[in-house]
Formats: C-alpha cells, sequence, structure tokens
C-alpha cells in the first residue's frame, strides 16, 4: 500500500508546475491516476474533474493568478501556478505576398577580380573585407544604397587616397582602408566587390493584429541568396502578389511557388525585422483572405495537440484557399525556439497540385480546433509531403505583441 501511494505521489510530481490560459478558454491537466484538487482565485478561474476522473479542465474567467493544489489521500503533493490571460485573437493570413528588403548599408555578396599590370586583384580582398559584410559609411559618411558608393570611388581614383570603410560583421564593426585600382580593359576605378543594397522574393502572411495592425509572415528568416546569412534590415515593404505557377516538389527536390508582383505595387504594409520567427511590421489597411476573416483565438505550444489541422494558402492567382493537414507531433515549448511542430499535407488536392510543401508557402497559418496554432516554416527534403511549423507564441513576441503584459500589469 505504500509504495502504491509512493507510486501516485511521482505521479503527481510529472505534472507541470505552471499553467497559461486564455478568458473564455480552457486546458486540460491530464494524469495517469485520478486527480483530486482544489483552487484559490476562483475568481480567475474555476476546475472541473472530467467523468473519467482522470482529467482537470481549468477554465480561465478573468484575468489573473492563482494555484491548484492536488491532493493524494487529504495531503498536498502539488502545487500549479495557473496564469489567466487576456482574451486575445488575431485574423489569419494565407494571402500571397511579395517581399522587398531594404539592407543597413550595403551587402558584399562576392569579391571581383580587376585587370592590373600586376595580373588580377581585388581590393576589396586585399583590404580584408568579407564576403556577408555590410559597408555602413565610407569616409565619415553613412552608406544606404549602392549609388552612394559610386563617387568615392571615383575621387578616390583621381586623388590616390583609401576608403576608409566601416562595415558590421557578424554584429561587430570593421574598420579597414581600401584603395580602389584601375581597370586595364575600361580604365574605370573598381573595388573589386559585388555588393547589393535590396533583396526582393515572395511568401505568405501569417497573421496580424486587428487592433494594433502589427502582423507575422513567413515564419523564418530571409537570408541572403548569395552569402546565405540573415540579411540585417533597414526597411521594407510588403505588396500583394500572384502565384503564376507551381514547380511540383519531389523527394530530394523542394518545389516552389512562382509568383509575380501584384500589377498595382501597391505597399500594404512596412517591415521593421527580419529575425528566425519571420518577418514583421504593421499593415497600412485591413486585408482579408476571402476563407476565415473573423478574428481567432490562438493556441499556446503546450495546447496544439497530435491530429487533424488546417492551413491557409495560395496556390492559384490570389485565391486562398483552405488545405487539410496532419499535427505529427508538437514539442510545447517555454522559450522562443523555431521547428516547434512537424506536420504531414494530407489534402490530395493539394498534393495533387504541389506534392506537398513548396517554397513560398511558408508563412501559411495553421489553424487546428478553431485556433491559429503556428505556421508552416520548412519543408523536409527527403519528404516534400512533410515539415516543420513554428508556434504563434513565438511570432507574436516577434511581432511585438506581448499576450502576457496586460495579465501582468493587473497583477501589480
Amino acid at each position: 500500500m505504500s509504495l502504491g501511494f509512493v507510486k501516485e505521489v511521482k505521479e503527481y510530481v510529472k505534472l507541470p508546475n505552471n499553467m497559461s490560459v486564455f478568458e473564455s478558454q480552457h486546458v486540460s491537466v491530464q494524469s495517469s491516476i485520478p486527480v483530486n484538487a482544489t483552487q484559490d482565485a476562483e475568481e480567475a478561474f474555476t476546475v472541473q474533474k472530467n467523468s473519467d476522473g482522470k482529467t482537470l479542465d481549468v477554465h480561465g474567467k478573468k484575468a489573473g493568478e492563482g494555484a491548484v493544489v492536488f491532493d493524494l489521500a487529504g495531503f498536498p503533493v502539488k502545487k500549479i501556478g495557473v496564469n489567466v490571460l487576456p482574451d486575445f485573437k488575431v485574423i489569419p493570413g494565407g494571402q500571397s505576398i511579395g517581399v522587398k528588403l531594404n539592407t543597413l548599408g550595403v551587402l558584399v555578396v562576392g569579391h571581383h577580380q580587376i585587370n592590373t599590370p600586376e595580373g588580377k586583384k581585388s581590393p576589396g580582398e586585399i583590404a580584408g573585407v568579407q564576403v556577408g559584410d555590410i559597408i555602413t559609411n565610407i569616409n565619415g559618411t553613412k552608406i544606404e544604397q549602392m549609388s552612394d558608393v559610386t563617387p568615392f570611388i571615383q575621387n578616390a581614383g583621381k586623388t590616390g587616397e583609401p576608403l576608409d570603410l566601416v562595415l558590421t560583421r557578424e554584429e561587430t564593426e570593421v574598420k579597414t582602408k581600401l584603395y580602389p585600382l584601375k581597370d586595364e580593359n575600361d580604365r574605370s576605378f573598381r573595388i573589386g566587390l559585388y555588393i547589393r543594397d535590396s533583396a526582393a522574393g515572395i511568401g505568405t502572411m501569417t497573421f496580424y493584429d486587428p487592433k494594433s495592425k502589427k502582423y507575422g509572415a513567413l515564419g523564418h528568416v530571409i537570408s541572403d541568396m548569395d552569402t546565405k546569412k540573415p540579411i540585417v534590415v533597414e526597411d521594407g515593404q510588403i505588396v500583394r502578389s500572384t502565384v503564376t505557377s507551381i514547380e511540383k516538389g519531389s523527394n530530394g527536390n523542394p518545389g516552389e511557388k512562382l509568383a509575380r508582383f501584384s500589377g498595382d505595387r501597391e505597399v500594404i504594409g512596412n517591415i521593421t525585422r527580419n529575425s528566425p520567427f519571420g518577418i514583421f511590421g504593421e499593415l497600412n489597411q485591413d486585408i482579408s483572405n476571402g476563407v476565415n476573416d473573423e478574428a481567432l483565438p490562438i493556441a499556446l505550444s503546450n495546447e496544439v495537440k497530435e491530429g487533424p489541422a488546417k492551413i491557409l494558402t495560395v496556390v492559384n492567382n490570389d485565391k486562398v484557399e483552405e488545405f487539410e493537414v496532419e499535427v505529427v507531433s508538437s514539442v510545447p515549448q517555454k522559450f522562443p525556439a523555431t521547428k516547434g511542430m512537424v506536420i504531414k499535407i494530407t489534402d490530395e488536392k493539394l498534393l495533387d497540385k504541389t506534392g506537398g510543401i513548396v517554397q513560398g508557402m511558408s508563412g501559411s497559418p495553421i489553424i487546428q480546433n478553431g485556433k491559429v496554432i503556428g505556421a508552416v516554416t520548412h519543408v523536409f527534403v527527403n519528404d516534400p509531403t512533410s515539415g516543420y511549423g513554428v508556434h504563434i507564441e513565438w511570432m507574436l513576441n516577434e511581432a511585438g505583441i506581448d499576450i502576457y503584459s496586460k495579465q501582468k500589469q493587473k497583477v501589480s
């Protein structure tokens, strides 16, 4: 009997130490043994034991904090802190968007060899400039775009003076002197660097907050195609885009949405952040998907269940459609992290059209049980029907939306 008592205590200890639940929603605590519990903070939430005797539902009523105490034979053995969060909803996306990023300074994407009397040389390489460096300042002047660089090169060629460069490299500042060299072919002075000041692509809108107009899209960072490093954003814009065709995915060969920016090129929002969780900014207008334009509640990572779900995405023109998927696994993450879910496309129509998850589908919102749970992020190269998803709460955090803030204020 004492051994059984110890076993049950161990079962209770395995229960989480804390949980969060939104107002007007509930979260279930499951145990392999019968549960007995009491609560405090009755105004914040209520607890209800299910008919199976092993599942406890915590119903959020009012933002606040409290605790549920589990007991065994009248002795308290486990206390779970409960945070009731203010009700929060987002409008799901699914729209195909065109993305234009302007870099902070100009990005070095390669070295260029110049024909000189002493042979082929790259002044940039000689000066120690590396691929992936960002040129932010020349001779004390801030550099914002490629056209800003040319006058300095021409002047340095005339005077013979070096260019004083300030570079950003892996979040550190590097200073160097670069001497332009004259190209024997066209007699022009060159710095021997390939540079770029912007990047463009397509992706999918994930969500936006109807109150603040803050949005999240893509679900993963945008990296430069040449340097493979994340683009450090000065600013950027998003526009509507239209899917023109699909390159179907197959094993070892990820597919791709081919799309063009919509003809009007109307800017529908800005881009202020490019992070491992996607791109973020504010919309300057409401947008609709025509499938589900009502604000939906969100699910925290611990609420996501294995089983059926849906995604919203575009595979033809600009029409958003709903497709069936399955959440194969989900990790109840306590801290922001990518790749929180594995999902599998089960919709025959989508499989026939795309072969599974394709490039450009990143950011497609995942909806389960009427809640936005995250976004599609990556495809498995060896299985295009499956890929990773990111939990919505981390994208909200990156968008500058703190779902815990009001609750903290009320408690304090």
